[in-house]
């Protein structure tokens, strides 16, 4: 019988070849999906692995850059004091030799001062180039070394501004906010609108009133301290009613008062209305201030002139107010910050922020007794992503650190020259 005609299949021909070595052999197709698999979780491992060694790595600041920008205010603010028409700012780049950068800005109320803030900053360089990130032990430093002179004033903003970048630089190189390196969770809390309002007088600061509570913020802060104590009812009055009971109104003395003449001035207010009367008198005269709040039925506030933890512990042994308001610069940055909040605890204090909202939203969310984020849109020109605040709340975003970035074309417009 004839053999049967043999049919090429090259399959077979191919494979044949193969088990016997004269060919490469073809992986199988769950072989293939095996090494795909074990190859995604190596990779998988591998990313993980960098990202424990990233966060856990020291890092190492490599240099500061600071830049002067002098930013229009959308409403310039009259106080006691004068008219703050632009917001002299300090932007300061805080660079790791590992690329990690950070960031933050500080207010320095008039350009008289603007430049010698940002030299000073400059001049830290040569002290902290190569010394490791670590901010705990860098406040230590910086203090250390201006011990004879003092920490207040120029020296003191300056050390702050450096602490507040080398913790957003912390939280970046860890891929998370600020709030949360500091072990918080997202919180809300309520935000009043502290742009303008200033000595304005009773015919227009009711329009203006009307302007700040139409973005849905529930609470605001009229600036006081006219010649006359009737001036003062008057706006007050005025107002109230322009923006209904449902909107609290907080008052603001900034120092104008001396003591006996504030103690006039807040029980004529006793029956207004006011949510809070802040700083009547010199603000470190805390006797004075004792003397005050026993005097007034309105929770007196004060705080933002706390230079240093200090300054906010005698504050407290005086039982100067009710209510405290730190400010993120002069309490000494971050570091400063989570220490005025263990003092706030201790004591039972609510305290609110003042001024620097997208650094102070993250150190609210760390605070035990936390009250009110002030806000203001002065640094907004200058960064990319404006903060922003919603039906009276602010909380947060996930951005890692701060989540301060620059609009470098807004920067390079407002340099001051």
């Amino acid at each position: 019988m004839d053999r049967a005609k043999r049919v090429p299949c090259p399959a077979f021909e191919r494979t044949v070849r193969e088990r016997c070595g004269l060919l490469p052999m073809r992986p199988s197709p769950w072989a293939t999906a095996r090494r795909e698999r074990l190859a995604s979780e190596s990779s998988r491992s591998l990313l993980l692995r960098r990202l424990i060694m990233g966060a856990s790595a020291q890092l190492t600041i490599e240099r500061l850059d600071v830049r002067a920008v002098e930013v229009p205010m959308r409403i310039p603010l009259q106080t006691s004091s004068g008219t703050i028409r632009i917001a002299p700012l300090a932007l300061l780049d805080l660079h790791t030799s590992e690329g990690v950068t950070g960031r933050t800005y500080l207010f320095c109320y008039t350009p008289l001062v603007l430049k010698p803030v940002c030299n000073l900053i400059a001049n830290l360089e040569s002290t902290l180039q190569g010394v490791p990130l670590a901010p705990l032990q860098l406040n230590r430093m910086l203090h250390s070394r201006f011990r004879l002179l003092g920490s207040k004033g120029v020296v003191g903003m300056a050390l702050a501004g450096v602490d507040m970048a080398a913790w957003d630089a912390l939280a970046r190189v860890q891929g998370q906010p600020l709030a949360r390196a500091l072990g918080a969770d997202r919180v809300e809390v309520g935000a009043y609108n502290s742009c303008g309002l200033g000595l304005i007088g009773a015919d227009l600061a009711p329009p203006e009133a009307e302007s700040l509570v139409a973005s849905g913020f529930t609470a605001i802060k009229v600036r006081l301290g006219y010649p006359t104590l009737e001036t003062d009812l008057k706006v007050v009055r005025a107002v109230k009613s322009a923006i209904g009971g449902n909107v609290h109104l907080m008052s603001d003395y900034n120092q104008a008062l001396s003591v006996p003449d504030a103690l006039h001035r807040v029980r004529a207010l006793a029956d207004e209305g006011l949510y809070w009367i802040e700083e009547p008198c010199l603000a470190q005269d805390y006797q004075g201030y004792a003397r005050v709040r026993a005097a007034s039925t309105c929770p007196i506030q004060m705080g933002e002139n706390w230079w240093g933890p200090a300054e906010m512990a005698a504050s407290l042994a005086a039982g100067a107010s009710d209510l405290g308001m730190p400010d993120a610069m002069k309490i000494g940055g971050v570091t400063g910050w989570m220490q005025a909040a263990a003092l706030a605890e201790s004591a039972g204090l609510p305290i609110s922020t003042h001024l620097f909202p997208e650094v102070s939203v993250h150190l609210l969310a760390a605070t035990p007794t936390r009250h009110w984020l002030e806000f203001v849109d002065w640094a907004s020109p200058i960064l990319a992503q404006p903060m922003e605040i919603k039906s009276g709340k602010a909380s947060f975003t996930e951005a890692p650190g701060s989540g301060i970035e620059w609009d470098e074309a807004a920067v390079s417009r407002y340099l001051a020259h």
